[in-house]
């Protein structure tokens, strides 16, 4: 039987957009190992065949001396596991998984997900975390990369080996069975929907503002907010929103269905270093319309004025014009542009193609 291992940041991340990989490599008679930390989902995990071993990456940490741990914490669980095959996800695990396997001489497949603030940002720590990246996938059989924006970062920047071979995924891409088509709910209320990590970086500053304006002028407006505090001083910012009466924060949640068959329309004003943004990618799956930045990593889910709107990054006036001609829109409209969405993402992002580019790769590895 063959083996492959998959380095990635933890459970969470390899169930919820890994799952359809792993699913075929078992169907296709392999032996998955899943190394990361065990959070959610893992007897999910374990029930689709899957071996999980326990490795805590410290994904935000600047730690060279925890790096290099564990960067020989890969190598033992590599030596020990002899896979014919890894892939990589994240960053830590793309450069620090991709110097194992260079030493141990394993085929691996890293997936840039995202460039991460320090290597976006011009800098000292910038200069590091290209030189790092540039040595974690400087053996790879085929680097993936989730938008154009990225893969032109890794040229410009002189990271990208010689001869690499590159492949364009559309992003993780989306599920779209268990992300299907919803009714596009009915009434006067529109309900606007904010989904994200509350991080500054992910437009939560812009989309409270807006929210405070927009329901002064449309009070039958409900500005909807899901995710965890990354920053503790946002708890105390949105009960305040809330009391306010600006917005409705329901918190971080496993399921979000209930959102997206409420939503009106998906509001992401996020200038985060995103590789896809998956948010995006589920809520126009859902056939809902979407207001959202452009940027690498958002632009590419939406066709300005056909499936939603793109609005320039930090823009506070642009976002409450977005909103604006939103509101403005009759319902056969606005459900006419949820409707646009889920095609484009029947015919570019469905995760089929995804998994179809891995296993292509991964069988050219195999057969030597």
């Amino acid at each position: 039987m063959k083996k492959a291992v998959m380095l990635i940041n933890d459970t969470t991340y390899a169930f919820n957009l890994r799952g359809a990989v792993i699913e075929k490599l078992i169907d296709e008679d392999f032996e998955v190992v899943i190394v990361g930390q065990l959070l959610k989902h893992q007897d999910k995990l374990k029930a689709m065949g899957a071996k999980l071993i326990g490795v805590e990456t410290g994904r935000h940490g600047t730690n060279p001396i925890s790096d290099l741990q564990l960067m020989r914490t890969y190598k033992k669980i590599l030596k020990a596991e002899k896979p014919d095959v890894v892939l990589t996800y994240n960053i830590k695990p793309n450069v620090y998984g991709g110097i194992a396997c260079q030493q141990l001489k394993i085929p691996y497949l890293p997936n840039v997900t995202g460039l991460g603030t320090p290597m976006e940002n011009p800098g000292p720590l910038q200069a590091l975390t290209t030189r790092l990246y540039k040595m974690g996938v400087a053996g790879a059989s085929c680097i993936f990369f989730q938008n154009g924006e990225n893969q032109c970062f890794f040229e410009a920047h002189k990271m990208m080996p010689k001869h690499a071979k590159i492949r364009l995924l559309p992003g993780s891409g989306v599920d779209l069975e268990s992300h299907p088509a919803f009714p596009y709910p009915e009434g006067e209320t529109v309900h606007f929907q904010f989904t994200s990590r509350i991080l500054k970086e992910k437009g939560i500053d812009l989309y409270l503002a807006v929210a405070k304006r927009i329901h002064a002028e449309y009070p039958n407006t409900v500005f909807h907010i899901c995710g965890g505090c990354d920053d503790p001083a946002y708890e105390e910012i949105l009960k305040q929103a809330q009391e306010a009466g600006d917005v409705v924060y329901h918190g971080q949640q496993k399921d979000m269905i209930p959102f997206l068959k409420q939503a009106s329309c998906i509001v992401h004003p996020s200038y985060y270093p995103e590789g896809m943004s998956n948010v995006l990618l589920e809520g126009a799956a859902s056939a809902r319309p979407i207001i959202a930045t452009d940027r690498a990593g958002c632009r590419e889910t939406v066709e300005d004025g056909v499936t939603g709107f793109l609005i320039p990054i930090q823009d506070e006036e642009a976002l409450v014009h977005a909103l604006e001609r939103f509101m403005q829109m009759t319902p056969e409209q606005r459900k006419a542009m949820g409707l646009a969405g889920r095609a484009k993402m029947e015919w570019e992002f469905d995760r089929k193609i995804v998994v179809k580019a891995y296993l292509e790769e991964i069988q050219e590895i195999v057969r030597g």
